[in-house]
This record gives C-alpha cells, structure tokens and sequence, in this order.
C-alpha cells in the first residue's frame, strides 16, 4: 500500500504542483488573510489587542450576547485561545461574561461600552484595509465573490450558523 492510498483512495485528478499555488484558491485565501491581519497589527498593538481579541471584539460589535462557543466559530479562533483573549478583554472592561440563563453550564459573552469605542477606533483601520482588497474590483465582481464564498463556507462549514 503506497502512501497515496493510505491518505485516501481519491488519487484521480492533479496534483498541487500541477494545480500551482496561484490557481489554489485555499492559499491564496490564506494569503490574503495574512496581509490583511498584518496590515492591522500596528493599529492593534497601539490598543493593546491582538487578533483573537480583534476578532472577538468585530463579532461582539455585531452579535452581542454569545456563547463562548458559538463566539469561538465566529471570531475563527480556538476555544481555549479566545477564553484567554476573552479573560484580557474582561480585565481591560471591554467585554462582560454572564451565566447563560438557559444553560447553567454555559456563559454568555458582552461587548462593553468600552468596548465598543476600542473597537470604532479600529474600524477605520479596518475598513481601509477592506476597501483595499477591493481596489479595481468593481460592485458586480465583489458580489459575485462574496456570494461564491458564501456558498463555499456552506460547504465546508460544521456549524449551522
């Protein structure tokens, strides 16, 4: 048994090398997120946040009032490195954690009024950032690619959210 079959018995089709890491779009999605992530870092150290509290501070302004795990999902980050971030977060009163009402076992995380204004001071960075992802990139074809993505997070996704 080779190891091509050991990983799998798909072996039909072509190889990365044949593909090439400029057609293979889960590389350069990670590429983009990578200089997207550090084109905010300076803006993030100057508020003394990092990505994982980034994250949970974008989410939080969108969707107060999570679980920690359902938070986790969205902010893309491991539950056990959010609840650090989250644990900073709570000493700087940015976010506030509350037992979930409806599950004893569960706590529910807030975005702080303090909060909220470190992350509307990010945002501009952010927005930016976005828009300058997009540069030449007209409304139809930003459409088109944020509704593909949809769809390609639909088949990937774990979570029914």
């Amino acid at each position: 048994m080779n190891e091509r079959t050991i990983i799998g018995d798909d072996t039909e089709g072509p190889r990365l090398g044949e593909i090439g890491l400029q057609q293979f779009a889960p590389y350069l999605m990670n590429r983009i997120m990578g200089r997207y992530n550090a084109s905010l870092r300076e803006d993030l150290a100057k508020l003394g946040l990092t990505t994982p509290k980034m994250r949970a501070l974008a989410v939080l302004s969108v969707i107060d009032n999570l679980a920690i795990s359902r938070l986790a999902v969205y902010a893309i980050t491991e539950q056990s490195t959010l609840s650090r971030a989250l644990d900073a977060l709570e000493a700087d009163g940015l976010v506030r954690r509350t037992a979930d009402p409806e599950d004893s076992r569960a706590t529910r995380i807030s975005i702080t009024e303090a909060g909220r204004a470190a992350f509307e001071t990010l945002w501009p960075t952010m927005r930016h950032s976005y828009e300058h992802m997009f540069a030449g990139i007209d409304v139809a074809e930003r459409t088109a690619f944020v509704a593909t993505l949809q769809k390609m997070l639909l088949n990937v996704r774990k979570h029914e959210f």
